[in-house]
C-alpha cells in the first residue's frame, strides 16, 4: 500500500461482510480509519458522508483515496489487486480468488449469514416453519464441501498462503456459537490458522463497537 494512500472503512460488527474487509486490512497491516454505522437507523437516517457514498446503502463501504467501493466480496478483490497480495499476487491466483468469491457469495456468505440471523435476531417469526431449516439443510451442504476442499492437507482454501478467499468464506464463522452450529475437524482447524494469523480479530473486537 503506498504511503499517501487514505482508506476509510465504514461497517457494521454485526456484519460478517463488514468483517471479511476489515480482517482483510487487520492482517495485511493496511493502516485505516473506522467508523461504525448503526444499521438499526433507517437508510436515509445513516450519517453523512456514508449515506452519499454507499451505492446500496449497505455496509461495507470502502473509500481509497476518494474513490468509495461497495460489495464485501469486490472490495477484496479491489484490495488485494491494489496490494498485489493476499492472492492478487498473480493474474492467474486472482483468477482463482475471484471465483471463489463468487461461489462464497452465492453458498456460504447466503446460507451462514441467513441462518445465523434466523437464530439470533428474527423476533418476528420470518424464519418459522419451513425458512430456517432450509437454509441449515444449504448451510450443511456448503460445510461439506469446504470440508471436502480441505481433504488435501492444504493449510487455507486456496493454497497454503492466506488470500482473500479465507477472509471472505470466514465473515460468518466465528459466530457458530449464534447459529448453535459446530464445524467439522479440518474446518475448525482452518478457522483456528486463521485466527492464529497476527492481527486477527474477532468481529467484536472491530474498533471496540459493541454488539446488539
Amino acid at each position: 500500500m503506498a504511503a499517501q494512500d487514505q482508506i476509510k472503512l465504514y461497517g457494521n460488527c454485526e456484519s460478517g461482510h463488514s468483517y471479511k474487509v476489515k480482517l482483510f486490512l487487520e492482517v495485511a497491516r493496511v493502516p485505516h480509519a473506522y467508523e461504525e454505522i448503526d444499521l438499526r437507523l433507517a437508510r436515509d437516517a445513516r450519517p453523512e458522508p456514508f449515506r452519499s457514498l454507499a451505492k446500496y446503502g449497505e455496509v461495507p463501504l470502502l473509500v481509497h483515496n476518494g474513490t468509495p467501493y461497495v460489495q464485501s466480496n469486490a472490495i477484496l478483490l479491489h484490495l488485494a489487486e491494489h496490494l498485489q497480495a493476499f492472492g492478487g499476487e498473480t493474474k492467474q491466483r486472482l483468477d482463482k480468488v475471484r471465483e471463489w468469491l463468487f461461489w462464497e457469495a452465492n453458498r456460504i456468505g447466503f446460507s451462514m449469514a441467513h441462518y445465523r440471523y434466523g437464530q439470533k435476531f428474527d423476533d418476528n417469526g420470518n424464519y418459522a416453519g419451513t425458512v430456517l431449516p432450509w437454509f441449515r439443510n444449504r448451510l450443511t451442504a456448503d460445510l461439506e464441501r469446504l470440508e471436502d476442499e480441505l481433504s488435501d492437507g492444504r493449510a487455507f482454501l486456496l493454497d497454503d498462503q492466506p488470500s482473500a478467499v479465507d477472509f471472505s468464506i470466514c465473515g460468518y464463522m466465528y459466530w457458530a456459537d449464534q447459529a448453535h452450529i459446530s464445524f467439522p475437524p479440518r474446518m475448525q482447524a482452518w478457522l483456528d490458522r486463521i485466527a492464529a494469523l497476527p492481527g486477527w480479530r474477532h468481529p467484536y473486537q472491530m474498533e471496540g463497537a459493541d454488539p446488539w
